[in-house]
């Protein structure tokens, strides 16, 4: 190995010690918000979204919202789902994938030749048992027959419960939720597992 080789891989080795050295936290700042479909791992969403808004613009259902300077100067103007009031609805033509120049969203071309084509994983979506009314009694099914997602949300002696190895959390069953403090709660996927973090919207 001469010594051109030798720095060229010196300099390989620090550049990647430097991204895994920051990526815990840059994970650990995602845990506050949830990406569009697609969205690459945070770090990578980071470096190449061009904080256009096209995204945003392309969501037929004004989903998609810029996330402002409180969270942080890294974040700020890139684009998060307002999970909280409203949901994905997993556009079959992926609009805001579209419209990404970038590629921060980024569908792979070997999806689409895949049928059914792989959904993203964009959250997680939990069913919060101490507001679901099926849970404390009376009958609800307020939610039965919103996800579109088969297998993702079973009914169990009248009771929902989320898969999560099914659900990609688009959140259409937290909006169909009728109760005044929703029964379903949407974590960011970089979130560990118990935790629980408020999610801006």
């Amino acid at each position: 190995m001469d010594r051109r080789d030798f720095f060229r891989r010196g300099v390989v080795s620090l550049k990647k010690a430097v991204v895994e050295g920051i990526k815990p936290g840059i994970n650990a700042q995602a845990e506050h918000w949830i990406r569009p479909p697609y969205a690459l791992d945070e770090l990578d969403f980071l470096l190449a979204c061009s904080r256009c808004g096209a995204c945003i613009e392309a969501c037929p259902h004004n989903v998609i919202f810029s996330l402002p300077l409180r969270n942080g100067i890294k974040a700020a103007g890139t684009p998060a789902l307002d999970l909280l009031h409203k949901s994905c609805h997993l556009c079959t033509d992926w609009p805001c994938v579209t419209a990404c120049e970038p590629a921060a969203l980024f569908r792979s071309p070997t999806d689409h030749d895949e049928f059914p084509a792989p959904l993203p994983d964009i959250a997680t979506a939990r069913i919060e048992t101490g507001q679901c009314l099926p849970y404390k009694g009376p009958e609800c099914g307020a939610c039965q027959g919103s996800c579109p997602v088969p297998e993702a949300m079973v009914w169990k002696l009248g009771k929902p419960w989320i898969d999560p190895e099914h659900c990609v959390g688009c959140g259409l069953c937290r909006e169909a939720c009728v109760v005044e403090t929703k029964a379903v709660s949407m974590h960011s996927k970089y979130q560990s597992s118990g935790e629980s973090h408020s999610v801006v919207g």
